[in-house]
């Protein structure tokens, strides 16, 4: 007993240091195959630890720290942020299925995507598809909130099901929109629903990078009410704690979270859904552990996600979504037959 304890306590530092390699060795693929040491020096360049390496061309200086890194950190923060959110869904409504994509979120930001490509144009420069999305995601939360508290208390089922009437609203909404629009703007805006890193730059990452650090660590300062949700209502209850209140209050940060990295990312299925039944055969159900892991596993699954996407039918990208799903598929029939 005492030693699968320490082997769960190792889980996480160790899970760390996979993480750190996999962000310099995943950098390394793509059209263009490039030696991690040369990875290596390019980050030391421009993090003022080393000398410009005449060595390593200017070419490959661009390709790493202009195009690849962005990308790769920004499935870091994306994979982590979905797993998170989906491990505190299904402790809040205590469903095993929930995902942050049931809430509606990812159809209201497709729907907003859709309105940007086909009617909005180019109306605020290169942040228009993320914004527009941004509101979509926004206005299909307060949906699902209106509706999941409408004369009556946001129960599990009031929440799911409300999701679940909103994301089949939008998702209409922009099919018909893109039926009725222009044809030649469908290509991308259904590479964008499938979900896709290739947006990513520096300057893109600040936002995502801070709603995702501080609204982790608020989930994660919610560990304890977590685990009394898991044990149910009454047991929550008579540890002082307000259900309704508190799981209104994770469903809006959920919902925030998860808006951020669908607008920079698209419609990314599967991590938030599958990460966490993982994670807790390492972890156990104490959510003070879960989180984390959950954090560090969705990371790595959608940087390995992302590589499969770029190299699969290289020099084009592959739909991150279809990567995912084609995963998470195979790995939920799999725990799904264990339970």
């Amino acid at each position: 007993m005492a030693r699968a304890s320490r082997l769960t306590r190792l889980v996480l530092p160790l899970s760390l240091l996979a993480l750190l390699i996999s962000i310099v060795v995943a950098t390394a693929f793509g059209p263009v195959t490039l030696a991690p040491i040369d990875i290596g020096r390019v980050l030391l360049t421009h993090v003022g630890l080393g000398p410009v390496d005449p060595f390593v061309s200017a070419a490959t200086d661009g390709i790493v720290w202009s195009i690849r890194l962005p990308r790769v950190l920004l499935g870091v923060i994306v994979g982590a942020t979905l797993a998170v959110t989906g491990a505190t869904l299904q402790a809040s409504t205590r469903n095993v299925m929930a995902d942050p994509h049931l809430l509606g979120v990812s159809a209201g930001a497709a729907c907003g995507a859709v309105i940007a490509t086909v009617v909005a144009g180019n109306l605020a420069g290169q942040w228009t598809l993320s914004l527009f999305a941004f509101i979509g995601a926004l206005l299909a939360s307060a949906a699902v909130l209106i509706l999941g508290g409408w004369r009556g208390a946001l129960t599990p089922s009031r929440l799911l099901l409300s999701g679940i009437a909103v994301a089949f609203t939008a998702s209409a909404l922009a099919n018909l929109m893109l039926y009725l629009g222009d044809q030649r703007a469908a290509s991308s805006v259904l590479f964008w629903m499938l979900g896709g890193l290739g947006l990513a730059r520096w300057s893109l990452l600040g936002v995502p990078a801070l709603c995702a650090t501080v609204g982790i660590i608020w989930l994660w300062a919610r560990s304890r009410a977590l685990d009394a949700m898991m044990s149910g209502e009454l047991s929550a209850t008579a540890l002082g704690i307000d259900t309704a209140r508190l799981r209104r209050e994770l469903f809006v940060v959920c919902a925030l979270l998860t808006a951020v990295t669908v607008s920079v990312s698209g419609a990314i299925g599967f991590v938030g859904l599958v990460i966490p039944h993982l994670c807790r055969r390492f972890s156990g159900a104490l959510h003070r552990r879960l989180l984390p892991l959950c954090a560090v596993y969705g990371a790595l699954f959608l940087i390995w996600a992302d590589v499969g996407a770029r190299v699969l039918i290289a020099p084009d990208d592959l739909p991150i979504g279809v990567i995912t799903a084609l995963v998470g598929g195979a790995t939920l029939a799999v725990l799904v037959r264990r339970l």
